[in-house]
Order: structure tokens, then C-alpha cells, then sequence
């Protein structure tokens, strides 16, 4: 499967200068008009040419959105549902939410980064003849699965193993079962296959570290950094057959103003099969500030 993120920027998206386009207009203009002499800059004229290449930026700004918007890589909400829909693919309602709670609690839907992995895996659910792409496709179609794996243990035994979307991603039984039924489905199972749903292993990493500080920036706000990235490249790798690696973990604590990184845990990469997935436990920093440099 492309990882989106790898492509190059596309050649329709243009990068704005406001002071370019202010340029252009004021050149066109001065062409129009040469014996127009005011150079101040509080002249009305000189605020409509700047009005104007105002104007520009924000309209060219809206093509840009635009040409996002039609664009895989980049579409997001209403947008990417509608890239999805030729597909045969809609976004999964996770849970229904609650209307009657006080306050209503709203439902839940699956992300635009699951939405748009199973709209690049579609095509493989045409085929007839149970390829992995195919089965994965199939599982990931079924709400509140956050990741799947496939399997062939033994000569016609396809095992699909499941992570959820929920929780500390370990499947209920109630999953297992719905997914399985899914996967089984005349329409979608191989005449040949027997399909078997396992649940996940979760693997538990904690980090602990101390962070000492370059001397000036305060500590509170370069902790919360490294905290949120931290946590962010933990959900990154919270995916099947995913390493937690020291030196992940640490170039997510590097944040600005961070001088050393002490970590006292993990000590070691924590390397996941296709069965596993990283869970990151409990996370603990601690600052001190360094000597001056």
C-alpha cells in the first residue's frame, strides 16, 4: 500500500507571497497608469492595490483548500467521505453515542486516518479469491476495529488477528464474533478458506525519564511537549507488528529546550510480530535544569 505521506507536494497547490502578488498588482497598475505619482502609503489608492492583493492571496488560498480537498492525501471529513463513497466505503460509526444522557453524549465515527487506509485497501476487496489485502480490507470494515493482520497458520486457515479500536485495544468476545460472521460471509470468504478471528496481544511499555533543561526556558511548558510527543508517537505505533524503540521514544522527548534525555524506561525496543501491538502504560518525566552553556 502507497504511504501517502511519501508523495511529493502536488504541482496544483501553489505556495502564496503576499508581497509577490502586491508587486505584480502595483507593476500592472503603475503600466496603466504611469503618470500616477503617490507613493505614501496611506494614498487610497496604495490601500486598494493592497486590498486587492489581499483579496488574491485568500482566493488563491481557497483553490489550494480546494484542490486538497479532492485529493486522497489530504481530504478530511465531509470531503474524504465523499472521495470514499465511489469506493463503496462509508465511515464507521464506532459507537451510537447516548441522546438521552445529560448531556447528550454525540456518537462516535471512525477518524479520517482509518477512513482513508480502507479506502486505499477498496480495490482489493473486488478480487474473488481471498488475497491478505482482501481479508484485511474486510476486517477493518467492521465497526470499532482499529487495526487487522493477516495470517495463513496452515494450508486453507486464513487467521485475521484483531486490534480495537477501544480500550487498551484488546477485542471483546461480542467483536470477535461480529467480525468473524463478517468475514465469513458467502460474498467475501474463499470457497477454500476457513477463517478464524483471534484477539490481539497487548505488549505494555511504561517511559520514564528525566529531561534536563537548556538554562532560560521554563519547565512547565517544555514538559507538556515532550509529554504530548510522548504520547503521540505512542499512539503512532499502537498498530500490529509495531516496534516501541528507544530512539523513537527518544526524539519524541527531544523537544525544544530539552538539553539530555535520561530514560529509565524501557531499556530496550520492544519489538512486536504481527500479533502484537504496543501499548504505552505509564507515562512519568521529570525536569532539571542544566548547568549554563
Amino acid at each position: 500500500m502507497i504511504d501517502l505521506s511519501l508523495l511529493p507536494p502536488p504541482d496544483v497547490v501553489e505556495s502564496l507571497d503576499y508581497e509577490v502578488i502586491y508587486q505584480d498588482i502595483a507593476d500592472q497598475f503603475a503600466s496603466l497608469y504611469p503618470d500616477f505619482g503617490a507613493l505614501v502609503e496611506s494614498d487610497p489608492a496604495i490601500k486598494l492595490l493592497e486590498l486587492a492583493a489581499y483579496r488574491e492571496v485568500q482566493l488563491r488560498a481557497r483553490i489550494n483548500d480546494a484542490a486538497r480537498a479532492v485529493m486522497l492525501a489530504y481530504a478530511a471529513g465531509s470531503d474524504l467521505q465523499h472521495l470514499a463513497a465511489p469506493f463503496g466505503v462509508e465511515r464507521l460509526m464506532i459507537s451510537p453515542g447516548d441522546p438521552a444522557a445529560s448531556p447528550p453524549v454525540p456518537p462516535t465515527y471512525e477518524s479520517d486516518a482509518s477512513l482513508r487506509r480502507r479506502v486505499q485497501l477498496a480495490p482489493e476487496s473486488y478480487t474473488s479469491c481471498g488475497t491478505f489485502e482482501a481479508y484485511r480490507f474486510h476486517a477493518l470494515s467492521v465497526a470499532g476495529v482499529a487495526d487487522a493482520a493477516v495470517l495463513r497458520p496452515d494450508p486453507g486457515v486464513v487467521r485475521v488477528v484483531l486490534l480495537a479500536a477501544e480500550g487498551d485495544g484488546a477485542p471483546s468476545a461480542e467483536l470477535l464474533q461480529m467480525a468473524e460472521a463478517h468475514l465469513s460471509a458467502r460474498d467475501r470468504r474463499s470457497v477454500n478458506d476457513a477463517v478464524e478471528v483471534v484477539a490481539a496481544t497487548v505488549r505494555r511499555f511504561d517511559i520514564r525519564a528525566t529531561l534536563t533543561l537548556y538554562p532560560g526556558p521554563s519547565a512547565g511548558p517544555v514538559l507538556e511537549a515532550a509529554r504530548a510527543a510522548a504520547q503521540a508517537y505512542a499512539q503512532s505505533v499502537h498498530r500490529l507488528g509495531y516496534d516501541a524503540t528507544l530512539s523513537g521514544i527518544y526524539a519524541a522527548l527531544h523537544q525544544p529546550g530539552v538539553m539530555r534525555v535520561a530514560l529509565q524506561a524501557p531499556l530496550a525496543d520492544l519489538i512486536c510480530d504481527d500479533t502484537q501491538a504496543p501499548l504505552l502504560g505509564e507515562l512519568s518525566l521529570s525536569v532539571q535544569e542544566g548547568a549554563d552553556v
